[in-house]
């Protein structure tokens, strides 16, 4: 009797611990209880604490409530132009009906799978397998909208599905790599020669850019050369017209006589002696006699005054500086001439001596009737006459003849 007491308070202990066991159910976050009364649907139990009749209510099972994601194997499907193809697709759902779910069908998963399969089928049976590879986005709509309207009864949403490949057969898969290659070299045939193309176009355009450049520079050039050329003939005329008249004035103001001519006589000596065939050189013992009769002979000579006849007129030779104009014209140029040709009449005449005949003889005076500088241009030049030649003071011993 004493044995029967404390076992059955363990009974008693036991008993209430089953029953709140029983009794208390704890359901997780996202997730549902289905709760059964005598094999009957009873209710749905949400997350948290919740309180059943035991041994009378059960929960039989516990629904996921997140979205799952369901990946099914590659699956054989033909397409319109008689090509299989293997596609393999993922499933992105939720239970949105927990009762639904559980007793509108055995395995919503394996359900979905089939579904998916032979709308799978139908959609891409109606394709070419060039459309089946370019409209995945198109096929994913259209299994989508197929799939959310037969599962909507069991509680399910649909809410994305994905193509996750496309596989042609090993023969088709090399004839389209031919034909992208073949179309890939196509593409850079035609934009290699279209390269060529702008090439030639562009150095063309290059080419006659910088012929025209190249003959505008050369006629700049040759119109540059040729002022050029005028303007030294025109300094170069000027500059000897303004030797000539130099040289005549210095022989007026100078008034040369018998001394210097010998002088410069004797100055051209040593040039005429120059040169490797000049080997020996006889000088004659006349070659004072010789130069006096040379200077009396020179100083005889038409333009070398015999004796001082005062201050002589000057002659007005002009600016001493050249002008040159930017444009001159070919009447400028005969201007030029005509006053060179001028300035050596004016020194021939000048230098030619006044013959008796002409002026009734020569007076020296201060107011006699000398040329002057401005009157000898206007009267009529002869030419003077040749003297006889002098012989040379100076032989050669390899001359054959006598000076």
């Amino acid at each position: 009797m004493e044995l029967a007491l404390p076992v059955l308070f363990l009974l008693i202990v036991l008993f209430v611990v089953v029953g709140l066991t029983k009794t208390i159910k704890i359901v997780p976050q996202a997730r549902a209880g289905i709760v059964e009364r005598f094999g009957k649907y009873r209710t749905t139990l949400t997350a948290g604490l919740s309180v059943v009749v035991p041994f009378v209510d059960r929960v039989r099972y516990t629904i996921d409530l997140r979205e799952q994601v369901v990946s099914f194997p590659p699956q054989p499907v033909i397409t319109e132009d008689n090509l299989v193809v293997s596609i393999d697709t993922v499933i992105y759902f939720q239970v949105t009906n927990a009762v639904g779910a559980t007793y509108e069908i055995a395995n919503y998963i394996q359900g979905t799978e089939q579904l998916t399969t032979t709308t799978l089928r139908n959609i891409i049976g109606g394709m070419t397998l060039e459309r089946t590879l370019t409209s995945r986005e198109d096929i994913n709509r259209a299994l989508r909208g197929v799939l959310d309207e037969a599962t909507g009864k069991w509680g399910l949403r649909v809410n994305r599905v994905e193509l996750k490949g496309i596989d042609p057969p090993p023969s088709i898969k090399d004839s389209m790599e031919k034909q992208m290659r073949a179309d890939r070299d196509k593409r850079a045939v035609i934009l290699t020669a279209e390269g060529h193309r702008q090439s030639a176009i562009l150095t063309a355009e290059g080419d006659k850019q910088a012929a025209i450049l190249s003959a505008e520079g050369a006629r700049e050039s040759t119109i540059l050369r040729a002022q050029a050329d005028r303007e030294s003939a025109i300094l170069h005329a000027q500059g000897e017209g303004q030797a000539i008249q130099t040289v005549f004035q210095a022989i007026h103001d100078g008034s040369p006589d018998q001394s210097l001519l010998a002088y410069q006589y004797l100055q051209m000596l040593p040039k005429i002696a120059e040169g490797d065939a000049n080997k020996v050189w006889i000088v004659p013992s006349e070659i004072g006699d010789a130069l006096k009769g040379l200077g009396s002979t020179m100083s005889q000579m038409s333009g070398i005054p015999t004796e001082s006849e005062g201050p002589r007129t000057r002659v007005d030779m002009g600016s001493s500086t050249p002008e040159i104009s930017t444009g001159v014209t070919p009447s400028s140029l005969q201007d030029a001439h005509e006053q060179v040709a001028a300035a050596i009449a004016s020194a021939q005449e000048a230098a030619q001596p006044e013959r008796p005949g002409a002026t009734g003889g020569m007076d020296t005076g201060p107011d006699s009737g000398a040329t002057r500088a401005g009157d000898v241009a206007e009267q009529q030049v002869t030419p003077p006459q040749p003297d006889p030649p002098v012989d040379p003071p100076v032989r050669r011993e390899d001359d054959t003849t006598a000076g």
